[in-house]
């Protein structure tokens, strides 16, 4: 006992002697307008000193951040007092980064831990989400400290996720660390990047068609790499796994992704815009305009090859984002290093230097890609848009007046700020020579404005319906009700939900005809039992109990209908578990205004949705062992996909009446194709024991 009294006593000694010495040793650092964030590692046994922070293993730690909630000042001495203190717990800490490694001042990624020191904590930091994984961005190489924050918050303005900041100033181990962002990690979370998670089982079927982060960049860590593309400066670009993880992703897992890299680069190559083969089937298009614009509106070298994410939910598209490390733009470079590639006359996916894949270069060249990405800059540079000088300007003006008095501690610590006004100014000034030298080098748009948008209305969501007996999980009975407002028929193809949350994209050549609606269910076969008839289509993952944006879009991102719904005033509260779903009062209101709605209970009609154009009668449906089908004129073949898009049969028939054995398929829904040299027409078909 004895000894382990007089042991923490030489610990506690020896760590105030280093406090002492490390406080000597830097500038005096006391209070801040901005966040603090003490992290002190815990004592190594042998040295009676602090564990260094390395690159790995990770070092566990405590770590409190004071933040006066009212906006005042916050003090060093505030550590102590529970009322001050955004976050007090325990953490395990490592150096992250890659060539930034090499900077004196370090990046970290950090983990909040429970007092077990192994279980994680989820916990709100600085008002971001919960989560338990965070990164203290040190902003190497980047004297104007803001390129990062400017270039994350430009792209959440734009409507995409990406990584939430907050500005801090950081101590470590008794010594001032200087200014850092506290970042959020990219991984999947319904409050990041809101995809679902894969899981090692999820093999096969549906489960294995997401959800899917991939990477291109360099490897560290020792990370494998999953696969290489070419790109057209005759170099690779390499793939790595991020979710799954690169050490337990599957073959199938692996072959899968890989394979939808692949297929859209073939689609991409050809130069194919059909809604029904070509990119436009593979890709979210407006993710990739986006990342695209976001990449060379900040002439970022490293983009397209490096640092570059991609996401792909369960049943969804092949996705780009979200942005990551733009602290080499904006005509920012490794000048140390020879490096000066972010030039505002360039074009970073061609002449960068970091390519990236062949697909950007085949995207940009595609006219009717290029004509969106041309439509969608005009769009962000317009006044008070993401991307408008001005606005941009009183942005940056305003980031710099937050940070202002930690620049001075930053250079006096580290030195790498060798004038900061005049790095502002260069900053605005390469803003507004790219604004003007994109926009004369994108060209004209005018072949994609004014485009047709179908009147289709979203006009009921069952969001939290109530559980029965016969009825026991909520989940299982939500429902959209999609209406056609016009008096012709919409053709669907290509049109889908955009937002991460729930995925649907409708069936080629399937159509709704005019002042009719159809409903799409969260599980068909629950639904056709709860109202009798079956739905139109059955979309993957469920809706938010709280709150979702719906958003209607066709396949170059054009906007259909858009509806934001929450469960609380002034939307009803009715539908939120009561027994109610959400009815649009009538398609001439706006349907994303909240009183615009109100609750029902109204039982749903069959006769008010329309599934294909039809002059093919089949017959039974649902159907167990066969299924028959009737035409006004010969049908050559058909074709029966999976909810997939996986062909699972295929018969020539050359006749009007005819039937097919089904028994070797599935419980569950297909699509039916029947196709003739006068039309394709597609079906809905429900098997059944």
């Amino acid at each position: 006992m004895l000894r382990r009294i007089i042991f923490q006593i030489k610990k506690k000694c020896f760590f105030l002697i280093l406090l002492f010495i490390a406080n000597s040793n830097a500038q005096t650092f006391t209070d801040s307008n901005l966040p603090i964030v003490i992290i002190n590692t815990d004592i190594n046994p042998t040295t009676f000193l602090p564990y260094e922070i390395v690159d790995s293993p990770v070092v566990l730690g405590s770590m409190k951040i004071i933040k006066h909630q009212d906006g005042s000042r916050n003090y060093l001495t505030d550590q102590n007092t529970a009322v001050f203190l955004n976050y007090n717990g325990r953490l395990n800490i490592q150096i992250r980064g890659s060539s930034s490694q090499s900077a004196d001042k370090k990046g970290y990624g950090l983990t909040t831990i429970k007092s077990d020191n192994v279980s994680k904590n989820n916990v709100s930091l600085l008002g971001m989400p919960s989560e338990n994984d965070w990164i203290l961005n040190g902003l190497a190489f980047e004297p104007s400290l803001i390129r990062d924050y400017l270039s994350y918050n430009i792209s959440r303005l734009m409507g995409n996720y990406a990584t939430r900041t907050e500005y801090c100033e950081v101590v470590i181990n008794g010594q001032y660390n200087g200014l850092y962002l506290l970042e959020e990690k990219v991984k999947a979370d319904s409050n990041r990047l809101n995809v679902t998670k894969i899981l090692t089982t999820d093999i096969v079927g549906e489960n294995l068609t997401g959800g899917y982060i991939t990477k291109a960049d360099k490897t560290t860590g020792n990370d494998p790499v999953a696969w290489s593309m070419a790109s057209y400066t005759g170099g690779s670009v390499e793939y790595i796994h991020e979710m799954p993880s690169p050490y337990i992703v599957t073959s199938e897992q692996n072959n899968y992704i890989y394979n939808q890299f692949t297929s859209f680069q073939n689609t991409a190559t050809a130069q194919n815009s059909s809604l029904e083969s070509g990119y436009p089937s593979k890709i979210d298009v407006p993710t990739f305009i986006d990342f695209m614009l976001s990449n060379e509106f900040g002439a970022n070298p490293d983009g397209y090859q490096f640092s570059t994410y991609f996401h792909k939910d369960r049943n969804g598209k092949l996705r780009a984002g979200p942005i990551w490390d733009f602290n080499l733009t904006f005509g920012n470079d490794l000048f140390q290093w020879g490096f000066d590639r972010s030039k505002y006359y360039t074009w970073q996916f061609s002449d960068g230097g970091n390519d990236g894949s062949k697909f950007w270069t085949d995207l940009f060249n595609n006219t009717t890609y290029k004509c969106y990405l041309s439509k969608r800059f005009h769009e962000l540079i317009q006044t008070g848009k993401p991307m408008n000088a001005t606005f941009l300007n009183t942005f940056i003006d305003n980031t710099v007046n937050l940070i202002g008095e930690a620049i001075f501690r930053e250079n006096q610590r580290w030195g790498t700020i060798p004038n900061h006004e005049l790095e502002i100014v260069n900053l605005k000034t390469f803003i507004n020579n790219r604004i003007t030298w994109m926009t004369s080098h994108l060209g004209s748009y005018q072949a994609c404005t004014n485009v047709y948008v179908p009147p289709l209305v979203i006009s009921k969501i069952n969001y939290n319906p109530d559980v029965t007996t016969s009825f026991p999980v909520s989940n299982d009975q939500e429902f959209i009700e999609i209406t056609n407002a016009g008096s012709t028929t919409v053709t669907l193809s290509g049109i889908y939900f955009k937002e991460l949350g729930i995925t649907y994209q409708f069936p080629y050549s399937s159509s709704i005809a005019g002042n009719s609606s159809l409903y799409l269910a969260s599980n068909a076969a629950v639904f056709q039992s709860k109202y009798g008839f079956v739905p139109f289509g059955q979309f993957t993952r469920n809706l938010s109990n709280k709150s979702e944006n719906l958003i209607l879009i066709d396949a170059f991102g054009n906007l259909i209908d858009t509806v934001e719904y929450f469960d609380s005033s002034p939307w009803p509260t009715a539908p939120d578990g009561n027994g109610s779903y959400l009815q649009l009062i009538s398609t001439n209101l706006d349907n994303n205004l909240a009183n615009s709605w109100q609750p029902s209970t109204m039982p749903l009609e069959n006769k008010s949705f329309n599934y294909f154009h039809n002059n093919v009668v089949i017959y039974p449906n649902p159907a167990s062992n066969e299924v028959t089908f009737e035409s006004q004129t010969p049908i050559d073949s058909i074709e029966i996909y999976d909810i997939y898009g996986q062909i699972v049969k295929q018969q020539n028939t050359n006749s009007s009446l005819f039937s097919i054995d089904i028994n070797n398929l599935s419980n569950g829904f297909y699509l039916i194709k029947a196709l003739s040299n006068k039309e394709n027409q597609l079906f809905k078909l429900v098997k059944r024991k």
